[in-house]
């Protein structure tokens, strides 16, 4: 995460949050601090630094004026592009690095693991 922050110039929680808004076309500050288990005030400061940035932007809410919804700029969209091919790159550079005949098998399992886990969020919730 350090490289990551420093490659893209975010503070670790900015770029969490940035992060976010690849799943949503919207999110407001109480989904955030839900998604980042991080209280209200804190993503306050997490979203005054990406508003300065000019990373997302805040628009009110249509049906409920006293709710903002936050989303992506074009240039925090270009940055969350930039971010996702770093990973997408990280992830192809791990799996050049396991033997062709292994890589099928290693990620086989990741989905059944991925499954598992999911299956045991549901039982929590």
């Amino acid at each position: 995460m350090q490289y990551q922050c420093e490659r893209f110039d975010l503070p670790d929680a900015e770029l969490r949050c940035l992060i976010l808004f690849g799943e949503e076309r919207y999110l407001t500050a109480k989904g955030i601090a839900l998604k980042m288990n991080v209280v209200k005030s804190r993503v306050s400061k997490i979203v005054e630094g990406l508003l300065k940035k000019k990373l997302i932007q805040r628009t009110k809410d249509p049906e409920d004026s006293r709710i903002s919804l936050l989303s992506l700029t074009p240039q925090g969209n270009e940055k969350l592009n930039e971010i996702n091919r770093f990973h997408e790159d990280i992830h192809y550079q791990v799996l050049v690095q396991i033997a062709p005949d292994q890589r099928k098998a290693v990620l086989t399992n990741l989905d059944i693991l991925k499954a598992s886990m999911e299956a045991v969020k549901e039982l929590m919730i």
